[in-house]
């Protein structure tokens, strides 16, 4: 053989390195997947959203909740007993409301427990899925998010607050519109929230949170808490299981020239006279 021919060998062999690393990485994951469930006596779904690198070329590529995502989560509710609890794993940035919505009113119509669990953020959509548990179990340091709605690149509410200041007759008629859409947008979200939480607290707490969580008194991306979640009420604890920090190992970020973040990957014990335990 020539040494053109070890070339085209090696190339080939390096092309089908990273699928074999996908492939061993998916069976880890649903290895994972099946100890959860064997522990918790659940059903066991993902949904895991983080900026993700596929063939060889490396070229990353970031993920939200789109209607792929709300059919096969759909799909896992309807294959699972009445009877049969299921456990939620959310790591999202958020996505389309119409998905977000989806997923909600599925998971609130199954009749036995549903628990989210959230080892870092569910923000937007996230937090509207997350709101239809029984149970939201989070790190203590995890946050959830606002729902108001977004149109394009500004908050519904924003829009609503802008055209207010002016006077109707100096606006033109496709401000009008938006202002319109915005409006609705804001009402339907807000029915949504409030609508998931009726059957988990009274009607008076169900309407106060759908207007803190839809009426934008925070920005979009402000973080809330475990102890803010709390404080409204909600059904929030932060003893999340080691199996689901586990599991978000297995889904790695892509990996870059310089790393952002460098540690010795191991859990210490506390130091006394200066030594590690």
């Amino acid at each position: 053989m020539t040494p053109f021919d070890f070339f085209w060998i090696f190339l080939i062999l390096v092309s089908f390195i990273p699928m074999i690393k996908q492939h061993h990485l998916n069976a880890t994951r649903l290895q994972l997947f099946k100890k959860i469930e064997a522990k918790r006596k659940s059903r066991v779904v993902s949904l895991i959203h983080r900026q993700e690198s596929l063939s060889f070329l490396g070229i990353p590529f970031s993920r939200y909740i789109n209607i792929e995502d709300s059919e096969q989560v759909l799909r896992a509710i309807r294959l699972t007993p009445d009877d049969m609890p299921i456990d939620l794993i959310l790591h999202t940035p958020g996505g389309l409301v119409l998905a977000a919505e989806q997923i909600a009113y599925a998971l609130r119509r199954h009749p036995a427990r549903v628990t989210v669990f959230v080892p870092h953020y569910a923000m937007s959509g996230g937090t509207l899925i997350a709101l239809a548990a029984d149970e939201i179990v989070m790190d203590e340091n995890a946050v959830l998010g606002p729902v108001d709605p977004q149109l394009g690149k500004y908050p519904a509410v924003s829009i609503l607050q802008a055209i207010e200041q002016k006077d109707r007759n100096e606006t033109d008629d496709e401000t009008l519109i938006l202002a319109d859409i915005a409006r609705k947008a804001v009402r339907q979200v807000e029915e949504t929230v409030r609508t998931i939480l009726r059957d988990k607290m009274s009607e008076e707490e169900a309407n106060r949170i759908a207007k803190v969580f839809t009426e934008g008194r925070w920005t979009h991306d402000y973080p809330i808490t475990c102890d803010v979640l709390k404080e409204f009420g909600l059904p929030v604890c932060s003893e999340l299981p080691t199996e689901v920090y586990r599991l978000m190992d297995l889904y790695p970020q892509p990996p870059q020239r310089r790393p952002s973040v460098q540690f010795v990957p191991l859990p210490y014990g506390r130091r006394e006279n200066g030594d590690q335990q």
